[in-house]
């Protein structure tokens, strides 16, 4: 008996070692082909939209903002330690997709709902969830139409290979209805086909939908009947197949609740860095553990991305804020939104 008790103690042993050991190797080697190639090359090539107010745009200057950007930025600055080692590749809602799919770029933020044929039949890999809204119509005041039921025989501006044209063909019939689209590639194209009468409204995500507002010459000539007609749940996008990056880009998404949680931003990072003793605080800024070192990257990483682009917040007021978006779903947890971060252990 007792000779059988000591083999189970061994066996178990022995079975624990091998699981630890397996574990340990895990954690400890970060092994990824593209990160490697953007520390080789010294650059991320980050595919964004090709133009459009709070998500991504080129200001008068030429330089790019908004959003999807600040992700960009972001996560060059954990990996590279410079938000400016960033090649933008404005990409069309036709050929994102094929964009990441043949490597032309390391990661897509652009905008993106993430959907179930996207993440299976597409073979991509859906990172956190940016940008929480829903599809909404903005239809011209003359038409008299209160809600998005009464739109039945109008015709709306729509871009083409998005959620968007779907949604409106089942939302017609399901409600027995036909509203007719008018397809383009690029927004500012369906913007200004809209304001020059060729379509009856515009139709995207909440967010967009702002943006269009801002950019019409006559934005009291429209109005924005009260419905969402789907959810329209926007994130970044890497490839199949290469899990520690696609865990790295989740998390830079993370690291950027984390910080408006913490009450961290790009202004005080520096001095709560130096008088930290909070050990939640001291882990998120690299004082404490090894955090850094799962991701494949430094210590500091977090730091660097509050240091280079701020925490949520702070960019969603800073893009969102001057197209009166309110900010909603995307709210913190704990105050009644969408957005948390994941525990930092």
């Amino acid at each position: 008996m007792l000779r059988c008790v000591s083999r189970v103690i061994a066996c178990s042993a022995l079975v624990a070692g091998l699981l630890g050991a397996a574990g340990a190797g895990w954690a400890g080697e970060v092994k990824s082909a593209t990160l490697d190639a953007i520390k080789k090359r010294d650059q991320l090539i980050c595919g964004v939209d090709t133009g459009i107010p709070g998500f991504a745009y080129q200001d008068s200057a030429g330089k790019w903002q908004g959003l999807d950007i600040a992700y960009c930025r972001a996560i060059a600055a954990a990996v590279l330690g410079d938000p400016e080692k960033v090649k933008y590749v404005g990409t069309t809602a036709k050929v994102r997709f094929s964009v990441l799919q043949s490597g032309e770029i390391d990661v897509l933020i652009r905008d993106s709902t993430h959907t179930l044929t996207r993440n299976t039949d597409l073979g991509l890999a859906t990172g956190a969830v940016n940008f929480f809204t829903g599809q909404a119509f903005m239809v011209k005041k003359s038409l008299g139409v209160a809600h998005v039921k009464e739109l039945n025989g109008a015709t709306i501006c729509v871009i083409t290979g998005t959620t968007l044209e779907p949604n409106i063909a089942d939302y017609g019939r399901a409600n027995n209805i036909k509203i007719n689209t008018l397809l383009f590639e690029r927004p500012e194209e369906a913007f200004a086909a809209a304001e020059a009468g060729r379509c009856d409204g515009y139709t995207d995500d909440g967010g967009s939908l702002a943006a269009a507002g801002s950019s019409m010459n006559t934005s009291t000539d429209w109005v924005i009947p009260p419905e969402l007609i789907s959810r329209e749940f926007r994130g970044s996008y890497t490839r199949q197949g290469d899990e520690r990056w696609s865990i790295l880009v989740r998390w830079v998404h993370m690291a950027m609740l984390e910080a408006e949680v913490l009450g961290i931003t790009k202004a005080n990072v520096d001095e709560i860095k130096k008088t930290a003793t909070n050990p939640e605080i001291r882990g998120f800024l690299g004082l404490e553990n090894d955090y850094g070192k799962f991701l494949g990257v430094d210590n500091d990483w977090a730091y660097r991305i509050v240091k280079a682009v701020g925490n949520y917040g702070e960019n969603y007021d800073l893009y969102f804020g001057p197209l009166e978006l309110p900010r909603s779903w995307n709210k913190l947890y704990k105050d009644g939104g969408l957005q948390y971060p994941l525990a930092w252990r």
